[in-house]
């Protein structure tokens, strides 16, 4: 496990670069947080420091991880796929806002022989994750798979050992189509899980799942590609059986956003719609003149913010993460013209 360490050397990191980008006349920008859409972030970083020679440190930490640095100042920005909630803003010293960067999904992916493909619906996942269905070959699974020879194979349920939004999101989505699961397990970063092994980041999780015989877990889309890893299709509210895909999160998209785009959009009712997809935030300060923070640094975190809702946007897809729908753009792009330096609008 590695849930203390990338912690602890994120903080170190950042209080050295945020020295480093003010002498440095703001050339490096300093970021940490969620691992959802660190492959994404990875390219687009790379592509806008070709571009303009700002090069962006992001450390992928979780979630968690993020918000902690980003509340305590010692980052330019903290990566979240989880929104910050009305009841814990109190907990930032100046207001924050949140700026979605791309849109991805959350799959269960398993280890099974030959890894058949599968059809789960979010109560049976719930089951396995509250440890009630236990064997792979359970009546309430081989009911949904007619056809698939299941092996008399224990289930290890693999979750986030660290503060993580992808776990928000996957909890979220437990907690609406599960009552059973939203009164004993929850929603959150980290909850409490009833049984099952834990691994730390997106990463972690794919590589225990790969690893080990009968074990089922969830990361997002990018991980389970990359480590051509088997995922199940999961009925959504509508009744149809989805399989994650660029088309099917980005029909979970569609729709209006709300002006500070803090929306979920799991369970979605859209017909073609991936049940657990999922934004992800930079999540940043309104006011960027706080502690020895520059003019400078601040321009250069809304031109990269910019650029990532639209040019970065051509970069994601290649990497099976839906592009910002329209509606979300127009938000975004609110957001980052609302960032200011001593309340003087930092893009002009």
């Amino acid at each position: 496990m590695k849930r203390t360490i990338p912690l602890r050397a994120a903080l170190l990191v950042g209080l050295a670069l945020v020295g480093l980008t003010v002498a440095a006349g703001a050339q490096t920008l300093l970021g940490s947080g969620a691992t959802f859409p660190a492959p994404a972030y990875t390219k687009m970083f790379d592509e806008y420091n070709k571009i303009t020679g700002v090069k962006v440190n992001y450390q992928a930490i979780g979630s968690s991880g993020g918000l902690k640095n980003i509340q305590d100042r010692v980052v330019d920005f903290g990566g979240s796929d989880s929104y910050v909630k009305d009841s814990d803003f109190s907990k930032y010293p100046a207001q924050i806002v949140h700026i979605p960067t791309v849109i991805g999904a959350v799959v269960l992916t398993y280890n099974l022989p030959g890894n058949p493909n599968l059809r789960l619906t979010g109560e049976v996942i719930s089951k396995m994750y509250l440890g009630s269905i236990a064997k792979w070959n359970d009546a309430a699974i081989a009911e949904l798979n007619p056809g698939v020879k299941l092996p008399n194979l224990a289930i290890m349920p693999v979750y986030r050992s660290d503060g993580s939004g992808t776990t928000f999101n996957f909890t979220a989505y437990l907690s609406a189509v599960s009552p059973e699961w939203k009164s004993n397990a929850g929603n959150a970063n980290s909850v409490s899980w009833p049984t099952g092994i834990g691994a730390a980041q997106n990463a972690g999780v794919a590589g225990v799942v790969k690893q080990t015989p009968g074990s089922v877990g969830y990361v997002e889309l990018a991980y389970a590609v990359q480590n051509k890893m088997a995922v199940a299709a999961i009925r959504n509210a509508s009744g149809n059986w989805i399989e994650p895909s660029l088309e099917s999160i980005s029909a979970a998209a569609a729709g209006a956003f709300p002006a500070d785009t803090r929306i979920l959009l799991v369970n979605t009712d859209a017909k073609a719609g991936y049940p657990i997809s999922a934004l992800t935030w930079i999540v940043v300060y309104r006011d960027q003149k706080y502690g020895n923070r520059s003019l400078a640094q601040a321009e250069q975190l809304a031109k990269l913010l910019w650029w990532m809702i639209h040019d970065g946007q051509k970069y994601v897809s290649a990497l099976d993460y839906a592009v910002l729908p329209a509606p979300a753009v127009k938000a975004a792009e609110a957001i980052v013209k609302s960032l200011s330096y001593n309340g003087v609008p930092v893009l002009k």
